[in-house]
């Protein structure tokens, strides 16, 4: 299930990457590389999505390719949901804006230390997907 939170300040990791001019193309694939030193620690991973209000879809599909430390890589199709059914948005908002933080794990324990490298792209089966501003994650010590 997939919900919104929010990071608090107890965090590994919270980056996000500007989409140019709220068009993100499906070929612009924003990474992120999170180096990980506690491999007993739970944390919550969340995906930051920023979108404007004009963003004309209730969710938002993208793959999440992920690399360990030791090569492995996984490839996972993540929904989130922008939009209660009646048509409000979920996040928070200022202006034309809404920021919204999806939760993809409320307990991830990484297996190894090292280096992951994170990639995100956006799969809704438009070349130019119009309205969202920003996308990253954020890794919150639980």
């Amino acid at each position: 299930m997939i919900l919104m939170a929010s990071c608090g300040s107890n965090k590994l990791y919270d980056e996000s990457v500007v989409i140019p001019d709220a068009k993100w193309d499906n070929e612009n694939i924003p990474y992120f590389n999170v180096t990980v030193d506690d491999t007993l620690t739970d944390y919550a991973f969340y995906l930051n999505v920023r979108h404007l209000e004009s963003y004309r879809y209730s969710n938002l599909f993208v793959f999440m390719h992920t690399e360990f430390p030791n090569g492995n890589v996984t490839h996972d199709t993540i929904e989130c949901i922008l939009a209660m059914p009646d048509g409000r948005w979920m996040g928070k908002g200022s202006g034309t804006f809404r920021s919204a933080k999806v939760l993809l794990n409320p307990s991830l324990r990484f297996p190894l230390s090292g280096e992951y490298h994170f990639e995100i792209e956006q799969a809704m089966r438009e070349k130019e997907l119009k309205g969202i501003t920003d996308i990253g994650i954020c890794f919150e010590k639980q």
